[in-house]
């Protein structure tokens, strides 16, 4: 399942937040979120937010890796459908 991950950051923390994610190794950031692939992730550095698409059977694993965060981030974690799979549903359930 692929999910759609928001964050943002509180002025107040935002350097702290920068820090914590600039100071990560490959590995770090892999150990960050067991059982959760990363698809992609983009940042938005002058309002201190940014979007990630991930994978995973495990809803949880994705939560936790949002709680990692917690201290200095809000974090939205959403279930989304790419293309191929919106349309096989839209057209199951139009009956098209």
């Amino acid at each position: 399942m692929k999910f759609l991950v928001t964050y943002s950051s509180a002025p107040n923390v935002r350097e702290e937040g920068y820090k914590a994610f600039a100071q990560m190794s490959d590995a770090d950031d892999a150990a960050d979120h067991p059982g959760v692939t990363l698809i992609g992730r983009w940042h938005n550095l002058g309002q201190g937010s940014g979007v990630a698409i991930c994978e995973s059977d495990d809803a949880a694993a994705v939560h936790a890796w949002a709680f990692n965060w917690n201290k200095i981030l809000d974090v939205d974690v959403a279930p989304v459908l790419d293309d191929d799979e919106c349309r096989s549903l839209v057209r199951a359930k139009l009956g098209l």
